[in-house]
C-alpha cells in the first residue's frame, strides 16, 4: 500500500498495515519515517482525533505508535483510544511526557492490561524504539495467525537487551552507591545529636554504647547537666528500623524538655513530668504509620546522690550495688505516641559509692538477660561475670560480647547503653 508521511492527504488502511501511527503534530519525525522505511514496514499517518475512523478496521493494525506532545489531546481520550486498541490486543507504544495513563502495568508484550510505553524521543532511542515495535508485530501477527519474515534476527534482539541490561545494572548500582552514601552521611548526622563530651565528675563515671543496626539507628540517647547538682538522662527506642524511625529519634530528642526558664528562673521538670510533657507532644504530632516509642528517664542529684526516675514502656533500669545482685528497678509507664492523656509515675531511690545503674535500649537485652516462662527475668551469665567491673570495663567488655555474635540480618536490633557509676570515696577506700 502507499505510505502516506503527511497529514495533508489521510489514508485509512485497506491492506494489514504494521504500523499507525497517531500524532497531533503536522508530521512525523524523520529518524521515525527513516527507521520504518528501513525496515520496510508499512505505515499510516493519523490524526489522533480521526481515531473513531479507523476503529472498525483495527484487525488491519499491527501496533500503534502514539505521540501527542501538546496539549490538544485529552487524557481521557487518550485512554479510550489505548483501552480499544487493547481489546483488540494491539500493543501500543506511548511517545509522550505529559499524559499520565492509569494501567496497571507496562510490558513490552502486550495483554489486556498492559501496552508497550516509552518516553519522548528525546527519552528513547531508535534501536529501542525499533525493538519495541519489532516485539509488538511479532506478537500481533503471531496472534494473527499471519505469516510473516520476523520482524528483527533473534542475535539482535538478544544484543540490544543484553546492553539495556548492563545500562540498567550499572545504573542501579550508581543508585545504590548513592543511596548508601546518603544513609552513612545521615548516621553522622544523627551522631551529632549525641553528647560529644560524658559529664564525669569525681563522684560520678559514665559510659555508654551506641551501635545501630544499620546506617541510622532507631534509638537515642542523651545525658545533660542541667544545673550545677543536677544531671538528667534518657534512652528512648523508637519501634522500628531505618530512616522512618532515625527521623522519629530527632523529633523525639526535641520535644524532651527537662526544666523551663521562667523570667530569671527556672525550674528543672521531675521525670514523669517530662515523659507527660513528651508524649503529649508526640501525640498532638499525629504521626503516620502509627509510630511509637519507649523511653525511661532519669534525673541524678549529684549532691545528695539521690536518683528519681520515670519510664514508658522500655525496659527497666538496672541497679547493681557490691555484693548484691543485680536488681530491676521495675515502675509501669505506657508507651510514648499512643494515649494522649496518659499519666506516668516516678520513683526515688537513694544511690550509695560503689553503686551501678545501667539503662539499655531492647537490642542490648538477650546480652544482659531474659525473661523465662514465668515472666521472671534473669540476667546472663556473662552479665554477671562482668558486674562487679567498673562501669566503663562493664561497658567495653559488653561491647565485646555483642561484637563477637554473629545474627541474621533480620535479628540484629540497634543497641544502645547509658551506664553510671558512684565512685567510691577516698575516706572509705582508706578504711578498706
Amino acid at each position: 500500500m502507499e505510505r502516506i508521511e503527511s497529514l495533508s492527504a489521510i489514508e485509512l488502511p485497506s491492506d494489514f498495515t504494521d504500523v499507525l501511527y497517531m500524532t497531533d503534530e503536522d508530521s512525523m519525525p524523520p529518524e521515525i519515517k527513516r527507521l520504518l522505511k528501513v525496515r520496510k514496514l508499512s505505515y499510516c499517518i493519523l490524526p489522533i482525533e480521526k481515531f473513531p475512523d479507523v476503529r472498525d478496521r483495527l484487525d488491519l493494525i499491527g501496533t500503534v505508535i502514539i505521540d501527542t506532545k501538546e496539549s490538544t489531546v485529552s487524557e481521557k481520550q487518550l485512554v479510550r483510544i489505548i483501552e480499544s486498541l487493547e481489546m483488540e490486543h494491539i500493543g501500543v507504544i506511548l511517545l509522550t511526557n505529559r499524559a499520565k495513563v492509569p494501567v496497571k502495568s507496562f510490558s513490552l508484550s502486550p495483554s489486556k492490561n498492559s501496552f508497550s510505553v516509552g518516553g519522548t524521543m528525546d527519552m528513547v532511542s531508535i534501536d529501542e524504539l525499533w525493538t519495541r515495535v519489532s516485539v509488538n508485530l511479532a506478537y500481533r501477527k503471531g496472534n494473527s495467525s499471519i505469516v510473516v519474515k520476523p520482524a528483527i534476527p533473534p542475535r539482535q534482539v538478544h544484543s540490544i537487551y543484553k546492553n539495556k541490561l548492563a545500562e540498567q545494572l550499572a545504573m542501579t548500582k550508581v543508585l545504590a552507591d548513592n543511596l548508601t552514601e546518603q544513609l552513612r552521611l545521615a548516621g553522622l548526622v544523627q551522631q551529632d545529636f549525641l553528647p560529644a563530651k560524658l559529664p564525669n565528675t569525681d563522684e560520678v563515671r559514665w559510659s555508654t554504647i551506641f551501635m545501630p543496626a544499620e546506617w541510622v539507628s532507631g534509638d537515642i540517647y542523651d545525658i545533660v547537666r542541667i544545673d550545677e547538682q543536677h544531671i538528667g538522662f534518657y534512652i528512648a527506642d523508637i519501634v522500628g528500623h531505618g530512616m522512618p524511625a532515625a527521623l522519629l529519634t530527632i523529633f523525639l530528642k526535641q520535644a524532651l524538655v527537662m526544666r523551663e526558664t521562667i523570667e530569671n528562673n527556672y525550674r528543672i521538670f521531675s521525670p514523669a513530668e517530662v515523659l507527660k510533657n513528651l508524649n503529649m507532644r508526640m501525640t498532638a504530632q499525629k504521626l503516620s504509620g502509627y509510630q511509637f516509642a519507649t523511653c525511661c528517664y532519669c534525673l541524678l542529684n549529684t549532691k545528695t546522690l539521690q536518683l528519681t526516675y520515670s519510664r514508658a514502656g522500655h525496659p527497666y533500669p538496672i541497679l547493681i550495688s557490691p555484693g548484691n545482685k543485680p536488681e530491676q528497678l521495675q515502675i509501669r509507664g505506657s508507651l510514648l505516641g499512643i494515649f494522649e492523656h496518659a499519666e506516668y509515675v516516678q520513683r526515688t531511690i537513694q544511690l550509695q559509692p560503689g553503686d551501678k545503674l545501667l539503662l539499655y535500649s531492647d537490642g542490648a537485652e538477650p546480652f544482659i538477660g531474659r525473661f523465662n516462662d514465668e515472666g521472671c527475668f534473669g540476667f546472663n551469665k556473662e552479665f554477671c561475670d562482668v558486674k562487679d567491673s567498673s562501669i566503663v570495663d562493664m561497658a567495653d567488655s559488653l561491647n565485646m560480647v555483642i561484637q563477637s555474635q554473629t545474627n541474621e540480618p533480620a535479628e540484629v536490633d540497634d543497641i544502645t547503653l547509658v551506664g553510671l557509676e558512684i565512685l567510691p570515696n577516698i575516706a572509705g577506700n582508706c578504711e578498706n
